[in-house]
């Protein structure tokens, strides 16, 4: 009951943000909504790799399996969004239990690499293929939804948000659920678990179909909101490193340490790609803009948030094994 008021409070307050922030401040909106997003994506994947302690690697299919099939959808047949983002919901389970038919038998870091290989198979397919517009993709020109303006950001920001509230309570109440506790025992010790009586093919499955659902869904709303999909923008390998590591930094296994995990990273990342660091140390006198260090940090700012996320993410695992949400509550 708690936290069902604490996430109703969360929806109310974020809600409430566009209102003050204005249309005429669309680069802030677009950060939001990819704070909202990686939220929504590190909280989905936290069911399967935070409760049930399985490090899937290979998100970025269901991912791309909502945001492919419903542009495809919309693109090649003018179907409704809403039916193209059913078909990618089911396009994603489809591959869930195929997955998880074939990488379930194994553990630890076999299973890490077997989970990468799927999703290389399927990006490298997508890739091949000609209805997905192969390697350059598939732009879509103007869609309408109800009347709404999908031109605007509001709608995607409201959309993601709506995603993200409907996580946190899926990932609440499964927490809660003896499904939940069954994931959490399997996650501490899958041999004792089974000797339980508990099913852990059966229930892992549950996780990462519940999983892949979600995560379907975000990509779905993302290909709407930028128009254009290529398999290195929604299919890529450090999409589902990005995302692991946003719960890992927040707090893995937690409710709200996905979401924290966004909230701090999503906007070091945009500061680094756009080089806000690297202007403000010109601004504040530390370094020349013609000096070596100044070329360099405008070269290489832009793409160092891998880089960044990694340091990051040593430094959590080293000092911080719980996240940052472990860190508050070892304050508190």
């Amino acid at each position: 009951m708690k936290q069902a008021l604490i996430i109703a409070l969360f929806a109310a307050f974020t809600a409430l943000l566009p209102l003050f922030i204005g249309e005429e401040n669309p680069y802030i909106i677009g950060i939001m909504i990819s704070v909202l997003m990686m939220a929504a994506l590190s909280s989905a994947w936290n069911i399967i790799g935070g409760f049930a302690g399985q490090f899937s690697f290979g998100h970025a299919a269901y991912f791309g399996a909502g945001a492919y099939t419903t542009l495809i959808l919309i693109y090649s047949f003018e179907l409704n969004p809403l039916i193209g983002a059913a078909a990618g919901m089911v396009v994603a389970a489809l591959i869930a239990l195929i997955t998880g038919s074939i990488v379930f038998g194994l553990r630890g870091h076999y299973f890490a690499l077997a989970s990468i290989a799927v999703a290389e198979i399927i990006r490298l397919s997508v890739l091949n293929f000609e209805f997905t517009g192969g390697a350059q993709g598939i732009l879509l020109a103007n869609v309408t939804l109800w009347g709404l303006d999908l031109n605007s950001k509001t709608p995607f920001y409201y959309g993601m948000l709506l995603l993200l509230v409907v996580t946190l309570t899926v990932t609440e109440y499964l927490r809660k659920s003896k499904t939940g506790y069954y994931l959490q025992a399997i996650r501490e010790d899958q041999d004792a678990a089974s000797s339980l009586g508990i099913n852990l093919a059966l229930y892992k499955n549950r996780a990462l179909l519940i999983s892949a659902l979600l995560t379907s869904v975000a990509g779905s709303l993302y290909a709407l909101y930028i128009r254009f999909i290529d398999t290195s923008a929604v299919l890529d390998l450090r999409l589902s490193i990005e995302i692991i590591l946003t719960a890992i930094i927040g707090g893995v296994g937690t409710l709200w340490g996905p979401v924290l995990g966004a909230l701090l990273l999503v906007p070091l990342a945009e500061a680094l790609r756009s080089n806000m660091i690297g202007d403000a140390l010109v601004k504040l006198g530390l370094v020349s803009e013609t000096s070596s260090v100044g070329i360099f940090l405008n070269d290489n700012l832009a793409h160092a948030h891998v880089l960044v996320y990694g340091i990051i993410t040593v430094l959590c695992i080293l000092y911080l094994p719980k996240g940052i949400l472990g860190l508050f509550r070892r304050v508190k």
